[in-house]
């Protein structure tokens, strides 16, 4: 059985391009091109090509110094890139948008936004930065109040159909569980419910993925292996159900593989939430629809869990060891060597958590945290990751917490009071990136992969980390000093770490 639903907070949902429009302190007017677009984020560049410096989904804001004679190849880079809209401010450098530009985004189809001259660039960052933070305090709300009514559908007479019920209504779409033939929700068209029929065929099968998403229709499609295969009666009905007429016969005497129990979802949007709530309500019907009654310490925990909220009163006292794991292999084997089956496989890295001594396994590269009693699960969830980046730089199959060494030297209040002195020029971003730098060795591809971004914005980043610090990065004691500091600093939420 899987762990109890512990993922990160749902990503922060885009801002609509509409709903900076109608902001009259703002002022922006459509000029060419859509007029919706998602935005994920703000940037300001005056580069002849910002496109190495932009992850995508971007408003890039510009006054045009680097627009050149070719405003069409500018606008072409920009699309490539994904970005999500262009705003152009006029005043400083053009007294107005130029007839060219707008042609370029009307052709490549890309939003073009007037800044005018009483509108700084920062103010339209923080209106869509506030705009987003709104948007993600309504998805974790709504994310808490789903959760919480599935596990109150859960503990009804009948509490599969109310499960489903539930999770229909807090998607706003269609659930169906297979080979059960139970669903809620209205229909999707008959596109999607065939795509969707296909994607429950995928999961959970010999070699095939536990979970599986697709689109048809205009819909969203997912798809959730709930543990083991069906009973054997029901595994004849899905088969008899499904098999073409010309095929029973042959059905009769080949053997045919047992049906996996599968909840499907076909949604005509999709919220960033929505994996979090589907995948809960994956486990609560993994319980409720297996073989045998939901027993032992693992049922027990998720109910806590789920109902209370509260890891530490769920688990045994312990201790326990938090695991993070990169590889190749099955997380489910991997958990089954490390005698677990609290494990989250759905994440990058693996987490797994189990009271036995984690040893190393071939195909894996773990990293593993100092034995913990329930309370302290999130500082060890912590210590097992940054023990993860030390087995990654120094590629070496398991690395553990290690309090004492060097860092043990030093007492914890100490420690932290330097890091914050020292570190405190430093944004979080730029915290972030000097750790994953440091954690490879200053290592420019493998920084950039691990954190998701262009080689050229590490370059930027640690430029602008030596600048702010004072300090030569290149020297090894400087690196010494801020690889501790870093120790002592936990990554900002939500922010990409070294591993991803």
């Amino acid at each position: 059985m899987e762990a109890p639903p512990t993922a990160p907070p749902p990503p922060t949902a885009p801002v609509p391009l509409g709903a900076l429009l109608p902001d009259r302190e703002l002022g922006l007017r459509h000029l060419a091109g859509p007029a919706e677009a998602d935005v994920h984020g703000v940037h300001a560049s005056e580069m002849a090509d910002p496109s190495p410096y932009l992850l995508g989904g971007e408003l890039l804001l510009t006054a045009g110094a680097g627009l050149g004679t070719d405003p069409d190849g500018y606008v072409a880079r920009l699309a490539e890139a994904g970005v999500a809209a262009l705003g152009f401010g006029v005043a400083p450098v053009h007294e107005r948008v130029p007839a060219g530009l707008a042609e370029a985004c009307a052709h490549h189809g890309l939003p073009l936004l007037e800044v005018p001259p009483g509108t700084p660039f920062s103010a339209v960052a923080r209106t869509v930065w506030r705009l987003m933070a709104g948007a993600r305090t309504r998805e974790l709300r709504r994310v808490t109040e789903a959760q919480q009514s599935l596990a109150a559908a859960a503990a009804r007479p009948d509490p599969v159909p109310a499960v489903l019920s539930r999770l229909a209504a807090s998607l706003g779409g269609h659930v169906t569980l297979r080979p059960d033939d139970r669903s809620a929700g209205s229909p999707p068209p008959a596109e999607a419910a065939a795509a969707l029929r296909a994607l429950l065929a995928r999961v959970g099968r010999a070699g095939g993925p536990a979970t599986a998403t697709d689109q048809a229709g205009g819909w969203h499609l997912t798809a959730h292996a709930l543990g083991g295969p069906a009973p054997a009666a029901e595994a004849a009905a899905e088969v008899a159900a499904d098999a073409a007429p010309e095929s029973v016969s042959a059905s009769v005497s080949e053997p045919r593989a047992e049906a996996v129990r599968a909840l499907g979802t076909a949604t005509p949007a999709r919220a960033p939430g929505d994996h979090t709530i589907a995948s809960v309500a994956a486990v609560l019907l993994t319980l409720l629809t297996a073989h045998r009654a939901a027993s032992g310490p693992e049922a027990a925990a998720l109910t806590r869990l789920l109902l209370d909220g509260d890891p530490a009163a769920a688990l045994s006292p312990g201790p326990w060891h938090v695991v993070h794991a990169r590889g190749a292999g099955d997380p489910q084997a991997l958990a089954a060597a490390l005698g677990t089956v609290l494990v989250d496989p759905r994440g990058d890295p693996v987490r797994l958590l189990t009271e036995r001594e984690p040893g190393a396994r071939p195909g894996w590269r773990l990293g593993v945290s100092a034995p913990a009693a329930p309370g302290g699960l999130p500082a060890a969830d912590a210590q097992a990751r940054r023990a993860l980046e030390r087995a990654e730089a120094a590629r070496t199959p398991l690395a553990r917490h290690a309090a004492p060494g060097f860092s043990g030297l030093v007492g914890e209040a100490e420690a932290r009071a330097h890091a914050a002195a020292l570190l405190a020029p430093l944004s979080p971003v730029l915290r972030e990136t000097l750790r994953g730098w440091l954690a490879h060795h200053g290592g420019w591809d493998r920084t950039a992969a691990a954190l998701g971004v262009h080689r050229n914005t590490v370059r930027q980043r640690v430029a602008r980390c030596a600048e702010l610090l004072g300090r030569d990065l290149d020297d090894p004691d400087t690196r010494m000093e801020l690889w501790f500091a870093l120790r002592w600093e936990e990554p900002a939420p939500g922010l990409p770490g070294p591993g991803g």
